[in-house]
């Protein structure tokens, strides 16, 4: 069994069907150049996502990206480029190596002009997916301000989904030492605490910000008792 993002439970199984659905949707209407079967590039993905090592980027962070998308389509300029990077943005996903947005971007590269998706749009979707190695799109860069908005959303999830958040975290690092992993990931919520804005769309600023703030806030006086 799998519990989605409000806590609910689904079968084993149903987020990966779910999943696949819309990839076909979704890669149907992008195609331009030729129509090969979306299926086994669906599937191809819905195995990376569901690597062993994956304890939060596994599927149903994806699932989580892709319906904030939804929340957040209409402030996009090419929603379905925004898609299609959030289907690649941890596609290649090791917790011990710095490099995984980069070797993500080229699995784009080279995966989407192969399932008939045409130039342009791939040249998108790669740029996003490199764009959520910092989360800071530049001011006008509505798709950058989409995609890292869905991705960030997690931030503000209840008390109980964010305790979730970062025991999976934990867990994605559990080759690393409690002292460093302390320091680290201290680093890393002290950084996002001082940007002056987490969120960049309206809706993000106006519904997520004050709460993912509390609970990074919160995270961080617990890092400094353990």
């Amino acid at each position: 069994m799998a519990a989605n993002s409000n806590g609910t439970v689904r079968p084993a199984g149903a987020t990966h069907d779910i999943l696949l659905a819309r990839w076909v949707r979704l890669l149907r209407r992008c195609q331009e150049t030729s129509h090969p079967d979306p299926v086994p590039y669906g599937e191809n993905l819905l195995a990376r996502w569901a690597e062993p090592q994956r304890r939060y980027h596994t599927t149903e962070h994806l699932l989580a990206v892709l319906d904030h998308i939804e929340e957040l389509a209409h402030h996009s300029a090419d929603p379905d480029a925004v898609r299609l990077a959030a289907w690649f943005h941890d596609a290649v996903y090791h917790p011990e190596r710095s490099e995984n947005e980069e070797r993500s971007a080229r699995l784009a590269e080279r995966a989407l002009p192969e399932a008939g998706v045409g130039a342009a749009r791939t040249v998108e979707a790669s740029r996003l997916v490199r764009l959520t190695v910092t989360h800071d799109p530049a001011p006008g860069d509505a798709d950058g301000e989409v995609l890292c908005d869905a991705d960030l959303a997690v931030l503000a999830g209840s008390p109980q989904t964010y305790a979730a958040y970062a025991a999976a975290v934990r867990q994605e690092y559990g080759f690393v030492p409690h002292d460093a992993f302390r320091e680290g990931r201290t680093a890393v919520l002290r950084q996002l605490l001082e940007l002056p804005r987490l969120f960049r769309t309206p809706h993000g600023q106006e519904h997520w910000e004050r709460t993912a703030r509390y609970n990074l806030e919160t995270e961080l006086q617990l890092l400094s008792v353990s």
